[in-house]
C-alpha cells in the first residue's frame, strides 16, 4: 500500500509558515523564509500522515501541480483570482523532497488529477489529502482526518454536485444560486443524471455548452480521462440532444 500525498497543500502550507516580513522603514518591507524551518514543518505533517497508519509502513509518493494547467484552455480564467505568488523556498523544499521520496508531477496537470491518474491506474493506495473534489475517485480517502470508502457510484455523484455547485476557490461559478446542499436535494429529487444537470443550468438560462464546460472543469482525471494526453470527459448518460464535439464558450454567461 501506499500514501498518495497532496503535497502542493503540505508544502504551501509549511513554507508560508515559516515565513517572516522584516520591516526596513520607509517603504521596503522583506519577506524572509528559513529553509530549514519549512522543511521541518513539511517533515512533522507527513510524519502525522503516517502514524495514522501504524498497522503497515505505507511508501509514501508525493504528488505536485504542474506550472501549466490543461483547465486554462477550456476557461482561461480558471484559478485566475489566485494572484499570489508561492511562498519563499516552496521549490526548493519540493526539490529537496525529490532526494528523499518518490515524487510525481504531470505536464499540465494539477497534483489532483495525477494522484486520480495514479489511484485508479495503481487500485488500493490511500490518497491522502483535504480536498473534496478527491471524493470523484473511488478508492479509500484520508481527508486528514477521517478515512473514506469513495464507491464508483459514489464519485460519480460527487462529479455531478460539483458541476452545479462550482468552486469560488477555483473560479467556476457552477449555477448561481446553487451550493452543495441544494445540489444534492436537486439530484435526490430528480436523479443523479446529466438531464438534470442541463435542466439546473437551463433555468438560469445557461445553456449546454455552459453545463458541459463546468463539468470539465470541475472532473479530476482517472486513467479514463488520460492516455498521455486529456481525454475531454463526456457524460455517458446524456440523451441525443447533446453535442459532445461542441465548441465550449471560453467565458461562462
Amino acid at each position: 500500500m501506499k500514501l498518495l500525498v497532496d503535497a502542493d497543500y503540505i508544502v504551501y502550507k509549511s513554507c508560508a509558515g515559516a515565513e517572516t516580513d522584516i520591516d526596513w522603514g520607509d517603504d521596503v518591507i522583506m519577506v524572509v523564509s528559513k529553509f530549514s524551518e519549512a522543511m521541518n514543518n513539511v517533515q512533522k505533517d507527513l510524519s502525522k500522515i503516517k502514524q495514522q497508519f501504524l498497522w503497515d509502513t505505507p511508501e509514501m509518493v508525493l504528488f505536485f501541480s504542474d506550472s501549466k494547467n490543461f483547465r486554462k484552455k477550456i476557461y482561461p480564467d480558471y484559478k485566475g483570482h489566485r494572484n499570489r505568488m508561492k511562498p519563499c523556498g516552496f521549490r526548493r523544499v519540493i526539490s529537496a523532497l525529490s532526494d528523499m521520496y518518490e515524487v510525481i508531477r504531470m505536464p499540465e496537470l494539477e497534483a489532483d488529477d495525477a494522484m486520480g491518474i495514479y489511484a485508479t491506474e495503481h487500485p488500493g493506495n490511500v490518497i491522502v489529502s483535504p480536498d473534496k473534489d478527491m471524493k470523484q475517485i473511488p478508492g479509500r480517502l484520508y481527508n486528514m482526518d477521517e478515512m473514506f470508502t469513495i464507491t464508483p457510484e459514489e464519485d460519480e455523484k460527487w462529479h455531478y454536485i460539483q458541476t452545479l455547485a462550482g468552486d469560488q476557490t477555483d473560479g467556476y461559478s457552477g449555477v448561481p444560486g446553487i451550493g452543495i446542499k441544494r445540489a444534492v436535494a436537486l439530484f435526490e429529487e430528480h436523479g443523479y443524471t446529466w438531464d438534470t444537470v442541463v435542466k439546473a443550468f437551463a433555468d438560469k438560462d445557461l445553456d449546454e455548452d455552459v453545463a458541459l464546460m463546468n463539468a470539465r472543469l470541475a472532473k479530476i482525471l482517472t486513467n479514463k480521462e488520460y492516455d498521455g494526453q486529456v481525454i475531454p470527459w463526456c457524460p455517458t448518460d446524456a440523451s441525443d440532444r447533446t453535442n459532445d464535439g461542441a465548441e465550449l464558450q471560453a467565458t461562462q454567461a
